[in-house]
């Protein structure tokens, strides 16, 4: 193999690790005793190549939802991947770009069986605004609680209370200030909403969660979603426990 060759397979299998290392344990345990967690921030990653998959983290044994996996990293503190046969939903599984849209959810009819809309053309105007990842871009999802990732995420995923989502919302704006726009509709919140946007456009998403997701995943009717991208974590870590300790902050 030539030398070109040589690099590009460097690059291939480099793709998806950070130039500088995170304490991710670190951070975790920020997260975790500042918010009062009930389990752990999620490290999720789009691996765009069986190279992309860490050494040692094998793969998950049953077919399930990527809300169902965030859950079991962060509940169970379990660490594995999955590929596009083990994503029954195919919602998420198209929002994370492991699967192509169905015909059934591009004209709007998925959603429309499900009483969610007053139309097809209702259904079909949510869907075109779905965030989310180019079609079989994404080779499989991986999954670890933050504070034992083998990985460098691309977004880490969180499930709160909405005082603790306060406190994130108000260490969001803490360097810069201004106002939050997320985006959400109710619907694949997990997988668009706190998982492929955050992974998509660098930015913060906060989420009300969706009918599926506290259905199958437990999340619960106190709790809330959002999704960090990794690389703003240590600017995070460092904000969230001025903001939790000022004066004017709600205990």
């Amino acid at each position: 193999m030539g030398g070109g060759e040589d690099y590009l397979l460097r690059s291939t299998i480099m793709e998806d690790q950070m130039r500088t290392k995170l304490p991710y344990a670190e951070i975790a345990e920020t997260l975790k005793t500042t918010l009062d967690l009930r389990g752990s921030p999620v490290a999720v990653k789009l691996a765009k190549s069986p190279e992309g998959i860490p050494e040692g983290v094998k793969p998950i044994e049953e077919t399930v939802r990527h809300c169902q996996m965030v859950s079991k990293a962060r509940l169970e503190g379990a660490i594995f991947y999955a590929t596009t046969d083990k994503h029954v939903c195919m919602g998420g599984g198209w929002a994370l770009g492991l699967k192509e849209l169905t015909r059934s959810l591009r004209t709007g009819e998925f959603y429309y069986k499900l009483g969610k809309f007053e139309s097809w053309a209702a259904c079909m105007r949510t869907i075109r605004q779905v965030p989310h990842v180019p079609e079989l871009e994404t080779y499989a999802t991986v999954y670890a609680p933050l504070e034992k990732t083998p990985f460098d995420p691309h977004v880490v995923v969180i499930v709160a209370s909405p005082r603790a989502m306060l406190k994130l919302a108000q260490t969001t704006l803490y360097r810069l200030g201004g106002r939050i726009e997320s985006t959400m509709a109710g619907i694949q919140s997990v997988c668009a909403d706190a998982t492929a946007l955050p992974y998509l456009s660098g930015n913060v998403n906060y989420s009300l969660g969706c009918d599926g997701s506290r259905r199958f995943s437990g999340i619960e009717d106190d709790e809330l979603v959002m999704g960090i991208p990794a690389e703003i974590l240590p600017e995070f870590a460092r904000a969230l426990p001025v903001v939790t300790a000022a004066p004017g902050s709600v205990k």
